[in-house]
């Protein structure tokens, strides 16, 4: 790492102290924070590794539960009721605290399940069909909700390691070589001073 191409004087001195103090800090304190944002990313990816298992579950008995009702009742008779069901759901934005910090994501308030058709014509199976599609429809919102969480935490995560990798690997090296360059170099003309003021002195005593 190249060292900063200032003057070795003692105000430049205390300012590269003062520098590697600083950026050590935020260094210490970036490390904490991307260590907790990563704990936090990875029990919500673990969150939604059970949501999939969840979803995956609901797919495989509601499409199965949906072709059985083809299968009894007929496809004219889905399309008719189909158009009769019909939910309302609200869409808002909140925001939600991690590691200190605010994420925007999506809230999705489900309304309640009805019953849109009558009983005639109708059977179990198709109520047991629509009820699982509705528990479908609660779990891909929720997915949604967290999924809009975790890839704006990792975003956070990525541009707090390249700021962490930024000062480990460039700014504290540079500042801790410019730093030692300048001590070395104020040694080296403190040396100097006092062999110039030994070899007056001598020549002084001489005279």
């Amino acid at each position: 790492m190249a060292r900063l191409n200032i003057a070795p004087t003692k105000s430049n001195l205390l300012m590269m102290k003062e520098q590697l103090a600083v950026s050590t800090n935020g260094y210490e304190l970036l490390e904490e924070k991307r260590e907790i944002l990563v704990r936090e990313l990875m029990h919500l990816v673990e969150k939604v590794k059970l949501l999939e298992k969840e979803i995956d579950r609901t797919i495989g008995e509601a499409y199965p539960a949906f072709k059985r009702m083809l299968m009894l009742d007929g496809a004219d008779q889905i399309e008719r009721i189909s158009h009769a069901v019909h939910y309302d759901f609200e869409f808002t934005e909140k925001r939600v605290n991690i590691g200190g910090m605010s994420f925007p994501t999506m809230d999705v308030i489900m309304p309640q399940k009805e019953l849109f058709y009558s009983f005639i014509g109708t059977d179990a199976n198709m109520d047991a069909t629509i009820s699982k599609f509705f528990e479908l429809l609660v779990l891909l919102s929720q997915m949604a909700s967290i999924r809009t969480i975790v890839w704006r935490l990792a975003e956070e995560v990525r541009k707090t390691q390249r700021r962490v990798n930024a000062l480990d690997k460039m700014i504290i090296p540079q500042a801790r070589e410019t730093k030692a360059y300048i001590e070395s170099a104020l040694e080296e003309r403190d040396r100097e001073n006092i062999f110039v003021l030994k070899a007056l002195k001598k020549k002084n005593g001489a005279k």
